[in-house]
């Protein structure tokens, strides 16, 4: 993601999905962002599922699991994402 003339005045920080930077204008992340980030069809696929796990997170919460539905977590510089399909019934 590029930085233009509307996100150059907010706080940018650098997450790593699967092991590629993405730059991030928010403080905090959803579950369906950080998937779209790595498939980006994902909004189009609602029937298919993924493991979200993160580490290098906030010191309250420095790793854990991002579930559908579930609240957005803060995000700060380095933080690492894994994203994985997950087996469907």
């Amino acid at each position: 993601m590029n930085v233009d003339a509307h996100t150059a005045d907010k706080k940018m920080v650098t997450i790593y999905i699967e092991g590629r930077p993405h730059e991030w204008p928010k403080t905090e992340i959803s579950y369906a962002e950080v998937v779209t980030l790595e498939f980006p069809d994902f909004l189009q696929h609602p029937e298919r599922s993924y493991s979200v796990k993160y580490k290098n997170g906030h010191g309250d919460k420095p790793e854990g699991i991002l579930s559908p539905g579930s609240d957005p977590i803060k995000v700060k510089d380095g933080m690492i994402f894994n994203v994985s399909p997950t087996g469907q019934s």
